[in-house]
């Protein structure tokens, strides 16, 4: 356990002395209107110094330890989740925050784990694709062995039904028991300054999984995404090593049945080779399909055999609660992933993941916020809950999953703040929204930043969808307001400025690998600041008496 010999301890003994002190000196026949004028500097006093008092070294030694050898990379159903749910408990209860599930603080999720056989091979007109090297592929039907034989393969533009936008990629084309190509992103990449969509900021429809969904929708029986690193946002070795290996779904009443048969993702190098067999450019072909609604069929034949082992698992969800004051029904949830990759025993040399950035800095920041608020003299009048959420890596499914059963209700949760893989890039002097202009949220959010004397702007790449790839969004396709903020990209002074542009390069070639590792090195004062920030956004919306709401262009409303 980490020890609670903290800042927190001195400073709160300080701010109770000046407090007394001061009480000591108002007069015995002080009116109502002064005593309350004390009390309400007195928790502000005491806000403050809680606040100062999230310290670097909480954060430092809790994403230390999460991401060490001992977690195993923190795969769900493995003994790395047994190990974290243990630490996160123990220093969940310690700092005082009670059970949010009953006498519970956890929610059971059902997971079917698939895990396909790297021995595949897919086959497109003349071509043969290797594992993870040109292709991936796997499904989610709880079947032992699928075929796809001589399946007739089309080009489907984006893959896009959105009838909002006049768009239809499946209008003139009938996909049944086709294979599907598609590309990944939405048409506002390609056209940045149009009127496609949100231009350069991603829509759900630029999504993966929104690509298998509607693939499904439709009747395909197979559905390959073309990966480019610029629109994906991630490289190529990201999907190899995501989706390779054991895969999870939540259990589904139909074992999977209503799922495309396969599902996977081209490199573009192989859809460069395919294209050009059926005789056409596949740059040219992105094109046209940027333009309007787009099908058009290869003549091409495809086949792929995938077999699975799945198995039947339980992981968990961590719920922690602070009661509130005054509206103790009332709940403000802060949500991190506990979750990384695990490890992979047929690697040489380092195999684990450990997930250092992601998200052991998130569930670090929640844990000190946890500490922060249990450290408040008098607790906020809403609740503050705690929700630590199993397999994020898989497609945000134990978000998913609580939300679809929540055990607070969702009319009853005023506010989702996120935090996930926090800025280990040194102090900024602005504070990045993703998904900026969605909600009210954001009114909170720039009180806080103000504080810190940074500046609200939009996240740099909105063309990569992250609003749409962490766990707040399961709670904002429910309607529920969500908040993902954190530190820029301008940094605070010089030095800092030479340190990020050095760690960058480790952390974006980091991502999802073997080397997303703790390193001594880090800066954590932005961290620090992000979670001071969030844990200000958290307390005032606790004591405030409005249900912030989503903005009117917004996609998201409260049901």
């Amino acid at each position: 356990m980490i020890s609670r010999k903290t800042p927190i301890i001195a400073t709160l003994a300080v701010a109770l002395s000046l407090s007394a002190c001061s009480q000591s000196d108002v007069d015995e026949n002080s009116n109502d209107k002064s005593n309350n004028d004390s009390k309400v500097l007195e928790q502000a006093n005491n806000f403050e110094s809680v606040y100062k008092a999230i310290s670097t070294e909480t954060l430092k030694q809790h994403t230390k330890i999460l991401s060490s050898d001992e977690f195993e990379g923190r795969l769900p159903t493995t003994i790395g989740e047994k190990k974290t749910l243990d630490y996160l408990t123990k220093e969940l209860t310690e700092v005082g925050f009670q059970p949010g599930n009953g006498d519970s603080f956890f929610q059971q999720v059902d997971l079917m784990q698939i895990t396909a056989s790297s021995d595949m091979t897919l086959s497109m007109g003349s071509h043969s694709f290797e594992y993870k090297k040109d292709m991936v592929a796997g499904s989610k039907r709880e079947v032992a062995q699928i075929d796809l034989t001589d399946s007739e393969v089309v080009f489907l533009g984006y893959g896009v039904n959105a009838p909002e936008y006049g768009w239809n990629d499946y209008e003139d084309i009938d996909v049944k028991g086709k294979t599907v190509i598609v590309l990944v992103n939405d048409p506002g990449f390609a056209s940045p300054d149009s009127e496609l969509f949100q231009g350069s900021t991603m829509t759900y429809y630029g999504r993966w999984s929104y690509k298998y969904e509607e693939a499904s929708r439709q009747g395909a029986e197979a559905v390959f995404i073309v990966h480019e690193t610029a629109p994906a946002s991630y490289g190529w070795s990201v999907v190899a090593n995501s989706w390779s290996g054991p895969q999870y779904g939540l259990v589904t009443p139909d074992g999977g049945a209503s799922r495309v048969a396969v599902e996977g993702w081209l490199s573009r190098e192989a859809a460069v080779k395919v294209f050009a067999e059926a005789g056409l450019n596949f740059d040219e072909q992105k094109d046209y399909a940027a333009q309007g609604s787009y099908s058009e069929p290869l003549n091409l034949k495809a086949s792929v055999t995938v077999k699975n082992d799945f198995e039947k698992s339980k992981s968990y969800n961590v719920l922690a609660t602070l009661e509130g004051s005054e509206k103790p029904d009332e709940h403000i949830i802060y949500t991190a992933h506990w979750d990384h990759l695990g490890k992979d025993e047929t690697k040489e040399g380092d195999q684990i993941y450990n997930g250092a950035h992601d998200n052991a800095t998130g569930t670090s920041a929640i844990l000190a916020m946890a500490e922060a608020f249990s450290s408040l003299n008098s607790k906020p009048k809403r609740s503050i809950s705690m929700l630590i959420v199993t397999a994020e890596e898989q497609g945000l499914l134990g978000s998913k999953y609580y939300a679809e059963n929540p055990i607070i209700p969702l009319d009853k949760t005023v506010a989702n703040i996120n935090m996930d893989a926090m800025n280990v890039l040194g102090r900024t002097k602005d504070v990045a929204v993703i998904g900026m202009g969605k909600s009210e949220l954001e009114s909170y959010l720039d009180k806080a930043v103000k504080r810190q004397g940074r500046t609200l702007v939009q996240e740099a790449t909105p063309e990569a969808g992250y609003y749409y790839r962490s766990d707040h969004f399961s709670f904002a396709k429910l309607g529920v307001p969500a908040l993902y903020a954190k530190g820029g990209t301008e940094p605070i002074d010089e030095a800092t400025a030479d340190y990020r542009k050095k760690t960058n390069l480790i952390v974006r070639g980091c991502y999802h690998q073997v080397c997303d590792q703790f390193r001594e090195n880090w800066d954590f004062g932005g961290i620090q600041e992000d979670t001071q920030m969030l844990f200000e956004v958290g307390y005032d919306i606790a004591n405030s008496e409005s249900w912030p709401q989503w903005a009117e262009s917004s996609e998201f409303q409260r049901k």
